[in-house]
């Protein structure tokens, strides 16, 4: 039985502590946020000892830093050098700006500890089938992608203290979209050259809708488009291939539904699931990783750096 830690104890703990729960042989050993009624709560959910110290975890083998994202750096080094969990697990994304993102990676490794960012989307099943076919050659040349992640986030999810401004969330793309520029990363590779532009309609200090169009290294053109302003609720969540061999497009509430399939030579695989919610089922597979030590399924640093290039230069 391996212990886990939360630091951190608001609206993505529950994720994480349904995850953990699933796992036959993990637990929430220790609930840690500033605010003790916090931790107290899930505490009571999960038997988990309650604190406000993030450096009294003396009894865990994973710890997952699931504070306001500009917090994630400074909470992730401070439990790699003041404790001696070896697991540190990082919501997305793991920093705002590259500068952050390089010593984060430089401190955790130079306590001799393992940094594991939480990137849910390539533990899709689609999304590891698709990447599959273009890792293969089985679509040719992909030539084209579209990625749309068209949401709501209203203005009770705003008036929380920390979302929307500068420091601490960053904007559409760091709080919303990030998983996004992952799964791109994870499709196609490095990126090579990117533009966009962004908005603030709703007098954030951040953008909440942001348009960007890249080049990856391997000739792959697309677009991603992201917003937290879909009128009444989230509105679509897709992505498209046009490729040498095919078009597809992933769509539903995580990419969890093929909606078009013409790929030459091959049936449309019966791989559609249903979700119980938003996040999906990523997080159960990102410890069972964990668990089995499957460090190879987490993002390379190159990624997570050429990723947080993208989206310091497209929000700031």
């Amino acid at each position: 039985m391996k212990n886990v830690a939360l630091i951190g104890c608001g609206r993505i703990s529950n994720r994480h502590i349904e995850a953990i729960e699933a796992h036959p042989n993990l637990r929430v050993a220790v609930a840690c946020d500033v605010q003790m009624d916090r931790a107290q709560a899930v505490a009571q959910r999960t038997g988990a000892r309650p604190t406000t110290d993030m450096l009294d975890i003396t009894e865990a083998d994973i710890v997952s830093i699931l504070t306001p994202s500009g917090m994630h750096p400074r909470h992730a080094i401070a439990v790699a050098e003041g404790t001696h969990v070896p697991n540190i697990v990082v919501e997305k994304p793991i920093a705002l700006t590259v500068r952050e993102s390089l010593e984060l990676f430089h401190r955790v490794e130079g306590a001799g500890k393992r940094l594991l960012p939480v990137y849910q989307n390539r533990y899709n099943p689609l999304v590891a089938y698709i990447r599959d076919l273009v890792k293969s050659g089985a679509l040719g040349r992909v030539h084209h992608f579209i990625c749309d992640v068209l949401w709501n986030r209203n203005d009770a999810y705003f008036a929380i203290d920390w979302h929307g401004t500068r420091d601490l969330d960053g904007g559409v793309l760091y709080t919303q979209a990030s998983h996004y520029v992952d799964m791109l990363h994870f499709l196609f590779g490095e990126i090579d050259e990117y533009s966009g532009v962004g908005g603030n309609l709703r007098q954030l200090e951040v953008h909440d809708s942001v348009a960007a169009a890249m080049k990856f290294k391997n000739g792959t053109v697309g677009t991603l488009n992201a917003t937290v302003d879909a009128f009444g609720g989230n509105l679509a969540t897709e992505l498209t291939l046009i490729a040498e061999k095919g078009n597809i497009r992933l769509s539903g509430t995580n990419l969890n539904e093929i909606v078009l399939w013409n790929v030459e030579g091959m049936e449309k695989p019966h791989l559609d699931f249903k979700l119980d919610h938003q996040y999906g089922k990523g997080h159960n597979t990102l410890y069972e990783h964990i668990v089995n030590e499957n460090w190879d399924a987490f993002p390379s640093k190159e990624d997570v750096f050429s990723g947080i290039r993208l989206m310091e230069r497209l929000s700031y």
